[in-house]
């Protein structure tokens, strides 16, 4: 099949979308079937704990790796390769919850393959995107994040309880090859070229590796001026506290519907999916709002991306700190949809920025900031597990909304730090040649 008459951006963009679902898929995927299948065996939650936080102790550590193999080999290939390993492992480890130590190997394998992937696709977009369409077509691409989740949270249940867990880790599997080979096939790097106004802009062929001596300011990354830039660090701020926000929300929202409301999440059907379709709609809409402002010259991309990020962290720490006076299912649903649909609509604000400030690094710094993200989840995640406990020392059981509290005041809390130092230090302008 020929896609001679679409522009290959969009089938790039097509692509990388593609590749965050799928991820997405996998992550929620491996949790639905490892909960069932440890459950079945026995296994007692602070082990479950272990393989679970597996996958993000060996994301962590690749997200700057990540980064600087995609700007010395190109994204590109990168990315294929990270497919195809976490894809094999997905194939040929075995789901058995008794054997500890495979599976903890398995999921740190998972988690540094997949670390590689969002540093490969914001190196890709860096070459191949112009600044005008940055803003929609970047958040087009992580918009696959949130359908990926809303899909698996819906499909991965019942296709457990047809086939079994094994079942879901094949059907990964499944999904990343055929992803692979859609990328083999249509993916490629734009035409290397010197186009001045492309050059100037920061994308196109400029922007790929080369092992042509003359072309120093490839081989040669900054680390220093990025590690000590004030916009980097705005960006890397933000990113820890959309993750922190969004990793308590993925992992204990259901436990406050099971204890905090006693609310059976089977009973919910797929109303459990709507936060996270949420997410999905308000990630295209920011990209869209940004790039209409800024395009049409209403606001400059450094006041674009103060606007909405400041409008979607603001927003969404309202919704978060209310979260817990909230007594009903559908009051839920509606507050952390809110929450999680402006947190989306931020992401046109900070997770655009690599771009804006360093488009030939673009994969490096967004693997500094996404490590910042991973360590939030790691963190949140961890924290909150240690708040609800001291609080069933206060409140007997987990059904009182002040033992909640503090679970979703801290990120809400964060959110509105975040959007000061995004206010105060971040740029939209091109900072690194």
């Amino acid at each position: 099949m020929k896609l001679s008459n679409i522009p290959q951006r969009y089938v790039i963009v097509f692509l990388t979308f593609l590749s965050t679902s799928v991820c997405y898929i996998e992550r929620v995927g491996f949790s639905i079937a490892y909960t069932v299948a440890a459950d079945a065996a026995g296994i007692n939650q602070s082990s479950k704990g272990t393989i679970l936080s597996t996958f993000f102790v060996g994301y962590a550590c690749s997200q700057v790796p990540g980064g600087w193999a995609a700007q010395k080999i190109g994204g590109r290939k990168v990315l294929l390769l990270s497919f195809v390993l976490w894809s094999s492992t997905c194939f040929l480890v075995p789901l058995d919850p008794n054997r500890v130590g495979l599976l903890i190997v398995a999921r740190l394998l998972v988690g540094v393959a997949q670390g590689f992937i969002f540093p490969s696709i914001h190196t890709v977009l860096a070459q191949w995107v112009p600044p005008h369409e940055r803003s929609r077509l970047v958040s087009i691409t992580t918009s696959g994040m949130y359908l990926g989740a809303a899909l698996g949270m819906w499909l991965l249940p019942a296709l457990v309880e047809l086939r079994g867990p094994e079942s879901v880790f094949l059907a990964e599997a499944l999904a990343g090859v055929i992803w692979s080979l859609l990328w083999i096939r249509y993916a490629t790097d734009p035409p290397r070229s010197e186009h001045p106004k492309a050059a100037a802009a920061g994308f196109g062929g400029a922007l790929l590796p080369t092992n042509n001596v003359n072309h120093h300011k490839v081989t040669h990354i900054p680390w220093k001026k990025i590690l000590l830039s004030k916009p980097v660090w705005a960006i890397v701020v933000n990113n820890f506290t959309f993750h922190y926000a969004l990793y308590v929300l993925m992992n204990w929202l259901p436990t406050y519907f099971e204890l905090g409301l006693q609310i059976s999440l089977q009973g919910m059907d797929s109303s459990k999916m709507v936060p996270y379709l949420n997410m999905f709609a308000f990630s295209i809409v920011g990209g869209f709002i940004a790039d209409y402002l800024i395009t049409k010259k209403i606001l400059s991309v450094t006041r674009t991306r103060k606007f909405l990020n400041t409008v979607g962290f603001v927003v969404a720490s309202v919704a978060l700190m209310a979260l817990p006076q909230f007594r009903t299912e559908n009051g839920v649903i509606l507050c952390s949809s809110v929450a999680l649909g402006f947190l989306a609509l931020g992401r046109a604000g900070f997770a655009v920025n690599h771009m804006d400030i360093a488009p030939r690094y673009a994969g490096i710094v967004m693997g500094v900031s996404n490590t910042a993200g991973t360590l939030a989840g790691i963190i949140g995640v961890d924290l909150t597990g240690k708040l609800l406990e001291a609080s069933k020392l206060i409140y007997s059981d987990l059904s009182h909304p002040e033992s909640w509290r503090p679970v979703f005041f801290i990120p809400g809390l964060l959110c509105i730090f975040s959007s000061v130092v995004f206010l105060l230090f971040s740029t939209g302008e091109r900072i690194f040649d």
